[in-house]
């Protein structure tokens, strides 16, 4: 085996494989640099999602010709002299290579001046190689753009996920950044639109309302704490406002952002008893400590952060949410049917003078006879007014029957020759020969709507029922793009949705079953979202029948309650016209049959 040295340029993409893993990566390091440099404007354009380019411009301190070129070597920086600097980073970069790696995978130009200078420089670089340095007119500060990502790396470039994807990914980074400087103006564009202009906020909040929307910022309350270890700040979602998606899930360390599950299991056990299992809050969690007492260090991304006591960080997160939830009085519903519960109000005992206690008063006809003929309409011919009434009943109660005769003409022809009860809300009990049928609700919906549905993606056929009044939902701009990604498919169910801005969309109609109710509808969009989201469903061969199976579980809890005999024999006529009646999609049962022996047995 012969050893060799790697080449510069060989060993300069590999290492780009660590800190460039998509176009979101390259953005991330731009718009830190910016910041670093104290820019307090920092605009961002990109073309194809970052395939084609990433520009990032700033007005921040600028580099003069010798810098601009060194800074594409790796390692070089000028946050770093000595290793006791490591211990105290308070800046994005400090290792010297992102420039390094972006120049590796793609065709880099850059254009900087600083202050007092009239010209400024532009350097050009592709794969590693220094091309040219030449001086040209430019603003201070310094403009970057980044062409043809992994042009010369193919592998890479191919394994790269769809437009919407790499640009949910892109919004990511640019959202994190923003977060962490709401005193600097932001601008994303996004191939010649404008996604986000952020002005410098006056507060935190209103940042988080300008990049994510006022539903976001409205259900957010404000969390301080301060100790000798830890000084926390920012903002904890209203527990009825939980999602089942995750998202607007931030925490930040020394005006860094970075990952945690450890520290993320603090704030769900903060939050237990408050919601239900499988929804997460929001929350916007700044901390700040010792740069000693942290480790920036630990990944190629910076993306996690290692503690020196993590435990204490963890006690002290859990104790300041659990907190400022108990003051905001986010506690559980009282349950009235429990008189010793300790949210129970007690009333003193002198309530029953200003509130005398006394049974309802009802008034009512005692001789009034629902079926006495209400009124006798005279002969042929007769003028009405000389027509007397029949039976006891009042004049009111007259007219009442009058009414009830003329609703005679809107009965329906046939009755159902079944006669069903809902027992509960969850089942349908009908009388059969051989005993009484059983029917499961929930499951029955989910057995019809799986067929629909699949009918649908197949043969390409559904029904959409138009909603009474289009029903808009903010959805944030990441969403917004999984909703691009997958309109066909959508149309194709039955949805008619449509964009609105970048952040929202407009569900015009929903598939029939389902119900087009505001609240339920806002419910069932974020129920869309975790299925969109599931990218396992798209393996060959099973994407129809899994699909299928999702929003059949969705629409059998978004559809309007059974209430009456008709609804559930509407119901019980299409689970019977259903190829399979008996099981779900899933392979859960949906009826039973109770034999007359049996029945017999239980009485």
């Amino acid at each position: 085996m012969d050893l060799r040295i790697l080449p510069g340029n060989i060993a300069s993409m590999i290492a780009a494989g660590e800190v460039v893993q998509r176009p979101a990566s390259v953005v991330k390091e731009l718009m830190e640099n910016s910041v670093d440099a104290g820019a307090d404007q920092v605009t961002v354009v990109v073309m194809d999602s970052g395939r084609t380019l990433i520009q990032v411009i700033d007005n921040g301190s600028g580099m003069n010709p010798d810098d601009a070129v060194l800074c594409f070597e790796r390692h070089a920086t000028s946050k770093i002299a000595t290793a006791e600097d490591l211990n105290e980073i308070l800046t994005f970069g400090f290792r010297g290579e992102a420039l390094a790696s972006i120049a590796a995978v793609s065709e880099v130009t850059l254009k900087t001046r600083t202050e007092g200078e009239e010209l400024g420089c532009q350097v050009e670089f592709a794969a590693s190689e220094h091309l040219a340095t030449r001086e040209t007119a430019t603003p201070k500060g310094t403009n970057i753009s980044v062409r043809n990502l992994f042009y010369n790396v193919p592998a890479r470039r191919k394994f790269l996920k769809s437009d919407n994807v790499e640009f949910r990914r892109v919004v990511e980074e640019f959202t994190r950044v923003a977060l962490t400087r709401p005193s600097i103006g932001f601008t994303l564009t996004h191939n010649g639109r404008d996604i986000f202009v952020l002005k410098p906020a006056k507060s935190l909040k209103f940042r988080i309302m300008d990049l994510l929307g006022s539903t976001v910022a409205r259900d957010i309350v404000d969390i301080h704490a301060e100790t000798s270890v830890v000084r926390l700040t920012g903002f904890v979602g209203r527990p009825d406002a939980a999602k089942k998606t995750l998202g607007n899930q931030y925490f930040f360390i020394n005006g860094r952002y970075f990952r945690s599950p450890y520290l993320h299991k603090a704030v769900m056990k903060a939050y237990e008893g408050l919601i239900t299992d499988g929804v997460t809050p929001a929350y916007f969690l700044y901390l700040e400590v010792d740069p000693h007492s942290v480790d920036v260090n630990i990944s190629p991304t910076k993306s996690e952060v290692k503690f020196e006591d993590d435990t204490f960080v963890f006690q002290v997160l859990f104790a300041s949410i659990k907190e400022t939830l108990g003051k905001n009085s986010f506690a559980g519903d009282i349950d009235f049917n429990n008189p010793e519960a300790k949210d129970m109000p007690v009333f003193g005992s002198h309530f029953g003078a200003y509130k005398p206690e006394e049974a309802p008063r009802i008034p009512i006809d005692p001789d009034y006879n629902p079926f006495a003929p209400p009124f006798d309409f005279g002969e042929p011919g007769e003028d009405p007014s000389n027509a007397s009434f029949r039976g006891g009943g009042s004049f009111y109660s007259g007219m009442i029957d009058r009414r009830a005769d003329y609703g005679k003409l809107f009965e329906e022809k046939t009755l159902p020759s079944t006669q069903v009860i809902v027992l509960g809300g969850k089942y349908i009990l009908a009388p059969i020969r051989s005993g009484l049928m059983v029917v499961n609700i929930r499951r029955a919906r989910e057995r019809i709507l799986y067929d629909r549905a699949l009918a649908a993606l197949t043969k390409n056929e559904h029904v959409t029922q138009m909603n009474m009044f289009p029903v808009r939902v903010q959805v944030g701009v990441e969403n917004r793009t999984i909703f691009d990604d997958h309109m066909s498919l959508l149309t194709s169910l039955g949805f008619d949705i449509s964009p609105f801005g970048n952040d929202t969309i407009v569900v015009n109609g929903v598939p029939e079953g389902y119900s087009g109710e505001a609240g339920k509808v806002q419910t069932m969009v974020a129920d869309l979202l975790l299925i969109l989201s599931d990218t396992s469903a798209f393996l060959p061969g099973m994407m129809e029948s899994s699909m299928a199976e999702k929003f059949a579980m969705l629409g059998s809890v978004n559809e309007a309650a059974v209430s009456s005999p008709q609804d559930a024999q509407r119901l019980l006529d299409a689970l019977l016209a259903c190829d399979n009646s008996e099981i779900t999609a899933s392979g859960r049962k949906i009826m039973t049959i109770l034999t007359l022996e049996q029945v017999e047995k239980l009485i």
